[in-house]
């Protein structure tokens, strides 16, 4: 049930376009293309070879990759796509 001025399924339609977008921004990321290398590229440590066979072209070890990853600056968690708020800016 959608408040004020907003249709009902507003708020639903707003998650799913949310979502819609991330996904699609997770596919547009590179993955890993050519020969996984055995040891990783910034720490020289080796990369196990179940981590080789299930990630093709593999560059980092489990270790390096978190931190790139977690270097990674998510988007906020708030939707304001068509609120009042957004529009303002």
């Amino acid at each position: 049930m959608a408040g004020g001025w907003a249709r009902d399924g507003a708020v639903q339609e707003q998650i799913d376009a949310s979502i819609n977008d991330e996904l699609a921004r997770l596919k547009a990321r590179k993955a890993p293309v050519g020969e996984s290398l055995t040891h990783c590229a910034e720490c020289e440590e080796p990369i196990p070879e179940k981590r080789r066979l299930a990630l093709p072209g593999v560059k980092l070890c489990v270790d390096c990759q978190q931190e790139r990853d977690s270097a990674f600056q998510a988007r906020g968690g708030i939707n304001r796509r068509g609120s009042k708020d957004s529009q303002l800016k």
